[in-house]
C-alpha cells in the first residue's frame, strides 16, 4: 500500500465520514484477527517469533486507540 493511498474499504470510510480514529481501531482489529491465523497456522514454525511480535504491536497500537478514545472524549 502506498502511504498516500488507502485501500477501497477505508477510502470509503473516510468518504462516509467515519473518524480516523474509529477507522483505525477497526482495521487494527481486523489485522490482529488476520495474524491470529498466520499465528496458528505457523505452530512454532519458522518465524513464528516475528509474527508474535508483530501481533503486540498491533495490540499495542489497539490499546492506544482506546486510551486516545478516552482522552479525547473527556475533553
Amino acid at each position: 500500500m502506498s502511504t498516500l493511498t488507502l485501500p477501497p474499504h477505508l477510502l470509503k470510510l473516510v468518504e462516509s465520514g467515519e473518524s480516523g480514529l474509529n477507522i483505525m481501531h477497526g482495521e487494527l482489529k481486523n489485522l490482529m484477527l488476520e495474524q491470529e491465523q498466520e499465528i496458528e497456522d505457523s505452530l512454532q514454525g519458522e518465524g513464528h517469533d516475528l509474527k508474535l511480535g508483530y501481533m503486540q504491536a498491533l495490540v499495542d497500537l489497539y490499546q492506544l486507540t482506546y486510551a486516545l478514545s478516552f482522552a479525547i472524549g473527556d475533553e
